[in-house]
């Protein structure tokens, strides 16, 4: 799969600390790097065919329909898309006006995933976002309008300024809407943010986890009752929406990240990032070179983020490929430190597969960290 990162970011939230260039004087120049980049790289993913592009981080709404256009052809150019590929675009809901909307029509863009957070506009200016409550439902129902069914949307749970009422007015929102795709995910208040700000001033009283936790499976139950499949922590999905994007991820395929800060993996050892700064990663690909850094994983990175990612979804760790891939001495330290788990019912074995019982799914980083080597 490949995944695009796009550079420019129209506010900061403030329940996070991301933030790229807001300047878009270097718009042109950026869309002609990461066509380069796209061309430097055809031959590092093994599988040439295709399943997700994914176009993410930062805004990438603020794209011209022509410009998203001319990065899905560029992409075409390089590799083969199969035939049930998944296109998806990162919007706000303020961006998906009627005009952009039309155009984006016209593409092969197939999927939406839009910021919403929150129907309540209180939420949503503690989060500094910069569309409201009636916005981030138009958005969805004129996305639907113009073709888009495969839609997934963001909801945050356990904020200051919500409610367990509000949270089940949001789920139901939700379900009214025929959205078939939700990732929510609880307020956490990062260092350097606004809301961090807030909370030592006593502004806004911090999250409360035990809030977080009822508003957690409260959800869960609900969607299911909905028919969603509740396949990773924080992933809902109707049979069929489940996102190929984030699934790779999750099954450790290897990926190419194109775009300042992006990512890839070669789903074995390899791991390598681009450089976050826009004018050095611009200026290094007009000398055409790769502006990214490499790290090689050592078995034991390699055990203990399989661990953290495949213990968050609902198929869980697949034992057969844990064999193959480490060693003796490595698989030993799984055995001994799962075992008195399995035996308190934390993690249970199911089709050669090690998971975490859904109960107890909020305690998932948990129980994986404590599988870590160390």
């Amino acid at each position: 799969m490949i995944y695009i990162h796009i550079p420019f970011c129209k506010q900061k939230c403030s329940y996070c600390n991301f933030h790229f260039s807001t300047s878009f004087s270097l718009k042109d120049e950026m869309l002609d790097a990461i066509k380069k980049e796209i061309v430097l790289r055809k031959n590092e993913l093994a599988n040439r065919t295709i399943r997700s592009l994914y176009f993410g981080g930062g805004t990438p709404s603020v794209l011209s329909a022509d410009e998203i256009k001319s990065l899905i052809y560029e992409v075409l150019k390089q590799f083969d898309f199969s035939s049930d590929i998944e296109i998806t675009l990162e919007a706000n809901p303020d961006d998906l006006d009627q005009k952009f909307l039309k155009e984006l029509a016209q593409t092969e863009i197939n999927r939406l995933s839009v910021g919403t957070q929150s129907f309540f506009d209180e939420d949503l200016k503690m989060m500094n976002r910069a569309h409201n409550a009636s916005q981030a439902e138009s958005s969805i129902k004129r996305s639907q309008d113009f073709g888009f069914e495969n839609i997934s949307i963001d909801l945050i749970y356990g904020s200051p300024t919500s409610d367990f009422e509000i949270w089940k007015q949001n789920l139901n929102k939700t379900i009214d809407l025929q959205v078939p795709h939700i990732s929510s995910y609880a307020l956490t208040v990062e260092p350097k943010t606004a809301l961090n700000d807030w909370v030592k001033k006593k502004k806004i009283t911090p999250p409360k986890e035990a809030e977080q936790n009822r508003e957690f499976y409260y959800m869960s139950d609900f969607l299911k009752d909905k028919g969603f499949l509740h396949y990773e922590i924080s992933n809902f999905a109707k049979p069929g929406f489940e996102s190929k994007h984030n699934s790779a991820y999750w099954k450790y395929c290897e990926y190419l990240g194109i775009g300042p800060s992006a990512h890839s993996y070669n789903g074995r050892e390899k791991r390598s990032w681009n450089v976050p700064n826009n004018v050095v990663y611009i200026k290094s690909l007009a000398e055409n070179k790769l502006p990214a850094e490499t790290e090689i994983l050592s078995e034991r990175d390699r055990f203990n983020e399989m661990m953290m990612i495949g213990l968050r979804t609902t198929w869980g760790v697949d034992l057969m490929k844990l064999q193959e891939i480490f060693s003796d001495e490595i698989f030993l330290h799984y055995q001994k430190e799962t075992a008195p788990k399995l035996e308190e019912g934390l993690l249970i074995i199911e089709n050669n597969h090690v998971k975490i019982p859904e109960k107890h799914w909020f305690l998932a980083d948990g129980i994986a960290s404590d599988l870590f080597i160390v």
